[in-house]
């Protein structure tokens, strides 16, 4: 599976963009001016994506990558 894949079957699990998790996890605090923060742990991140959305572990990590910058 493409890595674009992962977020458009995120997308359409949670109807929720890169962006709406974005905004989401600077709520949260694991985010900062559009950037993961540095001390953030990628277990922080996907747990909470596991807990809160229900998302399995590839597809949190997926979504992790992307926060971090990942593109392709």
């Amino acid at each position: 599976m493409s890595f674009q894949a992962y977020l458009d079957n995120i997308k359409a699990k949670t109807g929720k963009s890169l962006a709406d998790f974005t905004q989401l996890a600077e709520e949260k605090g694991f985010v900062e001016k559009g950037a993961l923060k540095s001390t953030v742990k990628a277990t922080e991140v996907t747990d909470w994506l596991k807990q809160e959305f229900e998302l399995g572990h590839g597809h949190a990590m997926a979504m992790y990558a992307a926060l971090k910058g990942k593109t392709d």
